[in-house]
């Protein structure tokens, strides 16, 4: 089995503002996300996923120079597969900061 998502709302109005390289670059960082994932032993340095400040359970996962993604665990559809809820994506911006 693979991980499995779901959305925030507000996600997919985020991905369509995106231009069409960082749409790619997104992309491409979701696939290493998974394969992370699906290996089960942390994140590669290059996805600098880290906690979002002043949060407990959300995260943020770098995709292009000013690129930044969303997430949050959420439960688990499979048992011992995990399930994550993409929040935002875009800019900086998407932290309320430049």
């Amino acid at each position: 089995m693979a991980p499995t998502f779901e959305t925030e709302p507000r996600f997919f109005k985020d991905l369509r503002a995106l231009s069409p390289t960082d749409r790619r670059r997104f992309r491409s960082a979701v696939t290493q996300f998974i394969e992370d994932l699906r290996r089960g032993d942390g994140f590669r340095k290059g996805l600098r996923v880290k906690r979002v400040e002043g949060t407990a359970d959300i995260w943020e996962m770098t995709f292009a120079p000013n690129g930044r993604a969303t997430w949050q665990y959420g439960d688990e559809v499979h048992p011992g597969e995990p399930h994550v809820i993409w929040r935002r994506v875009g800019t900086h911006q998407i932290f309320g900061r430049p």
